[in-house]
């Protein structure tokens, strides 16, 4: 495997494809540049003075949403099994409801710069300093993956090694952030979604226009292999094996639903990577449409790419004498460098490389600096103090991103890696969250003791069912640790004050 990894071939690119990915990185680089000149403080670098429009969040949250995983991990799931993916997309768009009309005005009420602030403002500094060191390390492991995914692709179109591309990823990123800060993230990220879009399109236009009977060939040749298939209604009550399969299969249709639904509660609601964008609002009510809006735009960009896998499966089928990639978790980014025409290579090049590994850095930051350095290492000291640490942390977040991609450059299946490393502390965080937001318990000790052990629970259960020691499907983990962490905090906390009543987000 690791001889693979650095022999990936020889780049088939040409000098205008090459001209397009410089213009659109120098692009970049210099909205982060002349964003910086604004002046460097951390009121403009963590929340952008909440002076960014609505509709340029949305767009910024969705880039994040989708990104590198979404552009060459979802077709791969396409290609090598069907559309069930897009079930959790049903629980995700009433879970992005919740979230814009009660975590929202929770975040608002309590001018959070980072979302643990108000783990802190409801029940004290240790459920802060917990829920800050979980979303580091998820974010940490769950970013690797998607600059993994990113840095294979460009590999695989530039013939180089892994690791110089997740160099160009981070160098690249460094460049535009370190200035800027979430600012320049959310305007890039504009630009991002554009190009994703547009590449998507494009890639469908031109797979459709090389299959031979277009769009009803894709029909027949992909339905009739069940790439089409939409729905998994699971195994019928009198089944005998009905338990183990319902609890092992995760795109049975009601689980995928529920966990889409716990799911998006938890990496959109408790993960600051994506929250911090809708922070960035001026008011209330911007960010809450801001929210509703995304999910539209979100489902768009997946049904593009959910077609260009399939297309790409068709297309394949009626040329069994091309040659596939070693890896199929690559098998877009192989067809785009050796299976289509100039400046449509670089047009698609620079979408994979612009879904790099940019925001993280911000949000990271934001978390360390905010909830950890401030209150834990040097409080009270000057803003420009401050600025140098954000500077510095990002250098430092990008370095360990790296080598975090680098070691999971040896996984398959990278859509569902991401999603595994969340399950293990996602619930966790939900669950605190949803208690202070839906109760008055008082619950600090409480719910650290609760954080800690139903992660410690869902990464044994995780172990156990990658090694078939115990059957049951991954998306249980967001559940089990929501319901755990939740059960934990309220049963060990204490009664609210008698002037208190009502769930805390109706008095916000």
């Amino acid at each position: 495997m690791k001889d693979e990894l650095w022999a990936i071939g020889v780049s088939s690119l040409t000098w205008p494809d090459y001209a397009i990915l410089v213009a659109l990185l120098a692009a970049m680089i210099g909205i982060g540049t002349w964003i910086g000149r604004k002046g460097g403080t951390t009121q403009q670098f963590f929340l952008a003075r909440r002076q960014v429009p609505w509709w340029a969040a949305c767009l910024s949250f969705v880039a994040t949403e989708v990104s590198a995983v979404t552009l060459i991990a979802v077709p791969a799931t396409a290609f090598r099994e069907n559309w069930n993916y897009a079930q959790f997309f049903i629980g995700s768009f009433a879970a992005r409801a919740v979230i814009a009309y009660w975590f929202i005005p929770a975040f608002y009420h309590y001018n959070c710069t980072t979302i643990y602030e108000f783990l802190k403002y409801r029940f004290g500094p240790a459920s802060q300093y917990t829920a800050t060191i979980f979303f580091f390390i998820t974010r940490l492991l769950g970013s690797g993956v998607r600059l993994m995914a990113a840095s294979l692709a460009v590999a695989v179109l530039l013939g180089w090694p892994i690791f110089p591309s997740i160099a160009l990823f981070m160098g690249v990123g460094i460049a535009y952030i370190i200035y800027g800060g979430i600012e320049s993230v959310v305007w890039t990220g504009v630009m991002q979604a554009g190009i994703f879009i547009i590449g998507g399109l494009v890639s469908i236009a031109y797979l459709l226009a090389h299959i031979t009977g277009g769009w009803a060939a894709v029909q027949q040749i992909a339905g009739a292999a069940g790439r089409l298939q939409f729905w998994d209604w699971g195994p019928s009550f009198s089944d005998p094996a009905f338990i183990r399969k319902f609890f092992a299969d995760p795109n049975i249709v009601w689980i995928a639903i529920l966990n889409g639904f716990f799911g998006s509660l938890a990496a959109f609601g408790t993960d600051h990577e994506l929250m911090q964008r809708l922070l960035t609002l001026d008011t209330r009510r911007e960010s809450q449409r801001t929210m509703i809006t995304t999910p539209f735009a979100s489902l768009f960009v997946l049904l593009i790419y959910l077609t260009v896998g399939t297309c790409l499966f068709v297309f394949y089928q009626q040329n069994p004498q091309l040659p596939l990639p070693a890896k199929l978790d690559a098998i877009f980014p192989h067809f785009i460098g050796h299976g289509m025409p100039v400046l449509m290579r670089g047009l698609l090049l620079s979408a994979i490389v612009m879904a790099s590994i940019d925001s993280p850095l911000a949000s990271l930051t934001a978390s360390f600096v905010t909830d950890i350095y401030k209150p834990l290492i040097q409080k009270d000291r000057e803003d420009s103090h401050y600025m140098r640490v954000s500077r510095l942390s990002i250098v430092v977040f990008a370095i360990l991103l790296a080598i975090i991609a680098y070691v999971f450059s040896f996984f398959q299946n990278i859509l569902w890696l991401a999603f595994k490393i969340g399950g293990v502390t996602f619930g966790s965080m939900l669950g605190v969250f949803l208690l202070g937001l839906f109760t008055q318990r008082k619950a600090n000790r409480a719910n650290v003791i609760g954080m800690i052990v139903m992660a410690l629970m869902n990464a044994t259960l995780l172990a156990l069912s990658e090694f078939h020691v115990l059957t049951m499907g991954w998306t249980w983990l967001v559940l089990i640790g929501t319901a755990g962490t939740f059960a934990i905090g309220y049963l060990g906390g204490s009664k609210p004050d008698s002037a208190a009543s009502g769930p805390a987000s109706a008095r916000l």
